[in-house]
C-alpha cells in the first residue's frame, strides 16, 4: 500500500474518531438537559402508576404486610353500589358541566376579539377565575354563597324568589359544584380567543359579499375553522372533569346522600378514610381505562366534524 493511501487511511479513521465523538458529546449534552425530565416523569409516573398496578392486587391497608390477592378488587368494584353511583353522578357532571365551560369560554372569547383598547385588561380579569377557582378558599366562598342563607339566596329573596336548601337536596347539590367549575373558564377562553386570531378575514369578507348573516358565518366559517381547537379543549376538559376532586370535598362531602360522591373524592375515601389502599388503586385503574377509552371514542369520532384545512 502506498504511502499516500496509509496518509488518507490514517485521516479517514481521525475524522470518524472526531465525528463519533462530537456525536457522543452532543448525545451527553442531550441527556443532561432532558434529565430532569427523564427522573421526574420514573419517580412521579412511571413508578408511582406500577406501584398502584401492583397494589390494586393486593389487600394494601397503609399499615400491614400486603397480600396479593388477584383480581378480587376488581371483582368487589361492580358489587358496589357507591362505586357504581360515583361513576353515574362523575358522569353526569361531566355531560353537563363541560359542554357548558366551553360554550360560554367560546362566547366570551368571541366578545373578546372585538377591537377594544381595553381588551388586554378583559383578558387578564376574566382569566383570573382560573387561576384561584381550584382553591380551597375560593371552594369555601362558594360555599357561603350558597348557603341556606347566603349571598344567592338572598338575592333570590329580594325577587320575591324562595331560594332552595342548594347543599340539602339531592337535585340541587350539583349545581353549585357545576357553577363553579363552569366560573373557571378563563384557560379554555384563551385557547379559544387565540384559534379565533388564526381565522383569516377574508373568509369573513367573501361570506358577507355572498349575502351570509352573522349566524351563518359562525355555522359555516368560525365553527369549522375553530374545530381543531374545539377538540382541544374538549379533550383537555373532559380529562379535568373526571378528576373533579375539591369542590365536592370542601363544599358537599359526597353528599346528600353521595348525590356529590364523585369518582376521585370516593377514591380518596376508600383509600385513605378507610386505608383500603388496594382497592382505591382498582378503582384508579378503572377510571384510567374509562377516560381512556372515552377520549378514544372523541377522537375517532373528531373525523367527522373536525376540519382540517390540509386535507380540504
Amino acid at each position: 500500500m502506498s504511502k499516500s493511501a496509509n496518509i488518507e487511511k490514517t485521516v479517514i479513521k481521525s475524522e470518524r474518531t472526531a465525528w463519533n465523538r462530537f456525536i457522543y458529546n452532543n448525545n451527553t449534552v442531550g441527556y443532561i438537559f432532558a434529565s430532569p425530565f427523564i427522573l421526574g416523569f420514573l419517580v412521579f409516573t412511571l413508578i408511582p402508576m406500577l406501584s398502584s398496578l401492583y397494589y390494586s392486587c393486593t389487600d394494601y391497608n397503609l399499615i400491614e404486610k400486603e397480600h396479593f390477592i388477584g383480581i378480587q378488587n376488581y371483582a368487589d368494584l361492580f358489587k358496589d353500589e357507591r362505586f357504581l353511583n360515583s361513576i353515574k353522578v362523575t358522569l353526569q357532571y361531566v355531560i353537563i358541566s363541560v359542554p357548558c365551560k366551553l360554550a360560554f369560554a367560546l362566547f366570551i372569547a368571541f366578545l373578546l376579539t372585538r377591537p377594544s383598547k381595553l381588551v388586554g385588561f378583559y383578558r387578564s380579569w376574566y382569566y383570573l377565575p382560573s387561576l384561584i377557582g381550584g382553591s380551597v378558599a375560593v371552594a369555601l366562598v362558594w360555599k357561603e354563597l350558597f348557603a341556606r342563607k347566603g349571598l344567592i339566596n338572598l338575592n333570590l329573596a329580594r325577587l320575591g324568589i324562595n331560594g332552595p336548601n342548594w347543599f340539602g337536596g339531592m337535585t340541587t347539590a350539583k349545581w353549585p359544584i357545576v357553577l363553579m367549575t363552569v366560573w373557571q373558564f378563563g384557560s379554555s377562553m384563551l385557547i379559544f380567543a387565540a384559534g379565533l386570531k388564526e381565522i383569516p378575514t377574508s373568509y369573513y369578507e367573501a361570506a358577507k359579499i355572498d349575502g351570509a348573516n352573522g349566524w351563518q358565518s359562525f355555522f359555516k366559517i368560525t365553527m369549522p375553522c375553530l374545530s381543531p381547537i374545539i377538540l382541544f379543549n374538549l379533550i383537555m376538559q373532559l380529562i379535568s372533569s373526571f378528576m373533579v376532586f375539591t369542590q365536592a370535598f370542601v363544599i358537599t362531602k359526597g353528599g346528600p346522600n353521595d348525590a356529590t360522591m364523585y369518582y376521585a373524592l370516593y377514591v380518596y375515601k376508600q383509600g385513605i378514610n378507610n386505608r383500603n389502599m388496594g382497592y382505591a388503586s382498582a378503582m384508579s385503574w378503572v377510571m384510567l381505562v374509562i377516560m381512556s377509552v372515552i377520549t378514544a371514542i372523541v377522537f375517532k369520532t373528531s373525523k367527522h366534524w373536525v376540519f382540517n384545512e390540509a386535507e380540504g
